[in-house]
């Protein structure tokens, strides 16, 4: 939370040039809801990706007509435009939107999108598998409270699929040290690292990668055992996987497995 506040504090610059793009269209005379002109406003240049333009209609709605029933709504469309911008700086502030929104609204109808864009805030931050997870980890966080707190929500089939991706990008990472350590002969570790996947993400995409640096690691390592160790991920390529770029190598190694 203490960082959060932190980087909110380092993006004050950032809302000041915000304050100065306001939309120089005046509201019509004897217009009789001027609170859903702006929001229809904003809607509208939301869809058309004027981010600056849109957050300042909907943020004259949040501020100027605090008994509109558009206000929970105008609150989302603030955080939407920063998310939509996808800057680092624009993230946090969609981060902190997101936020209080679900501070101030917890059973509004829209709960569950709030929840679930603000995961997205970290997943449009998240690193190739070489490099830190920190973003990775917080997204997956966020999914999982959607899923704790919204577990029939319609959105879930299009969150689940951005867990999946972020789950797999963590199970990538973790992948790619264990190939780092195989290539360098830390075989107790390689090893360590790959159960490790297999244990926490059982559903992991890249699973027949894991499978075969399993199957070779048990065939370097004890002549005597290693086979009966190595034999069983080895088919599961076969059973799991109709497509893999490990199949034919896998195919190859089972017949000469069975043949000694």
């Amino acid at each position: 939370m203490i960082r959060h506040f932190v980087r909110l504090g380092a993006l004050t610059g950032a809302l000041l040039v915000v304050a100065s793009c306001a939309p120089k269209d005046v509201i019509p005379q004897n217009v009789a809801n001027p609170d859903r002109f702006l929001f229809d406003r904003g809607e509208a240049s939301l869809k058309k990706g004027k981010w600056i333009e849109a957050r300042e209609y909907f943020k004259q709605v949040f501020d100027n007509y605090p008994q509109s029933p558009l206000r929970p709504e105008a609150k989302l469309g603030i955080a939407d435009t920063y998310l939509g911008e996808k800057s680092s700086e624009s993230l946090v502030l969609a981060d902190s939107e997101y936020r209080e929104f679900l501070t101030y609204y917890p059973r509004h109808a829209r709960a569950d999108y709030a929840q679930y864009k603000l995961a997205m805030t970290y997943f449009q931050q998240m690193k190739g598998p070489a490099r830190d997870q920190t973003a990775t980890r917080e997204a997956l966080t966020e999914f999982q409270a959607f899923f704790d707190r919204f577990p029939d929500s319609p959105l879930t089939p299009d969150v689940r699929k951005n867990w999946r991706i972020a789950r797999d990008r963590l199970s990538d990472s973790e992948l790619a040290v264990a190939q780092t350590y195989l290539r360098i002969g830390v075989l107790r570790g390689a090893g360590a690292r790959l159960q490790g996947i297999l244990k926490d993400d059982p559903n992991f995409t890249n699973r027949d990668a894991v499978y075969f640096e399993l199957a070779e690691l048990y065939l370097r390592t004890d002549n005597k055992t290693g086979k009966a160790q190595a034999l069983p991920y080895f088919q599961r390529i076969v059973d799991e996987f109709t497509t893999s770029e490990y199949l034919e190598r896998a195919q190859k190694r089972l017949k000469e497995l069975n043949v000694k």
